[in-house]
């Protein structure tokens, strides 16, 4: 879905000068986006699908008929959506909890309520809602002594049963980076495995949360470049 929607139809007032008709990707690019709200919007040529790209930190919560996209090690991605109100969302936490304001949505606790009260607010109900769980790989070798794949697997996995949110599916632990592609309006989740080309940048480059080196840390397996 590329159409060339009308700024009116969807809302866009913000910027007058941006003309009447904008592609979606272009529109969306154009808005003002919330601390920890992913903004990294393109045309996935796969799927033909406007895309975003949701970086270690952030989520993204959307009732468009769009696919949120992010590349994962030892993170984790919760995929939450309500079926009835057509609305889901995804995030990406580096660890279970920390402390610090700084540090936001990459940890689980703080990630996972924003995650949930976004949907929410978009007219989720709590007790329709379901979960799908990606990520939590070790994916450098030998690096066992602080398991944090295991620790942020086991933490949404716990907070998800406290909260009575079903799992309905998951692809955790393991050794292998994961490309995980979410169709928020219908609940439908992709997961690709990637080749082990460099794990060891992979998972610096994710505990920094530069997405788009973890991406490329990748390119030797089969991972799509955006």
């Amino acid at each position: 879905m590329n159409a060339i929607v009308s700024v009116a139809a969807m809302g866009a007032t913000r910027n007058p000068d941006l003309g009447a008709r904008l592609s979606r990707v272009d529109f969306l690019k154009s808005q003002a986006r919330k601390p920890g709200e992913a903004a990294f919007f393109y045309r996935d040529h796969h799927f033909q699908y406007d895309a975003v790209k949701v970086l270690p930190g952030e989520y993204y919560v959307s009732r468009d008929d769009l696919v949120i996209m992010t590349v994962l090690g030892s993170c984790i991605a919760a995929c939450i959506w309500d079926a009835r109100a057509r609305v889901g969302g995804m995030n990406h936490f580096m660890l279970p909890d920390g402390t610090g304001a700084e540090g936001g949505g990459r940890y689980g606790s703080y990630a996972m309520e924003l995650l949930i009260n976004e949907l929410l607010k978009l007219g989720a109900r709590r007790e329709t809602l379901q979960a799908k769980v990606f990520g939590g790989a070790q994916v450098m070798a030998g690096f066992t002594s602080m398991n944090v794949g295991e620790r942020n697997t086991a933490f949404v996995l716990d907070y998800l049963a406290t909260e009575r949110i079903p799992v309905v599916s998951q692809d955790v632990l393991d050794i292998h980076p994961r490309k995980v592609c979410f169709f928020p309006v219908v609940g439908k989740a992709l997961v690709k495995r990637l080749a082990h080309s460099h794990p060891e940048t992979l998972a610096v480059e994710e505990r920094r949360g530069d997405a788009l080196a973890v991406a490329k840390s990748t390119s030797g397996g089969s991972v799509d470049l955006f």
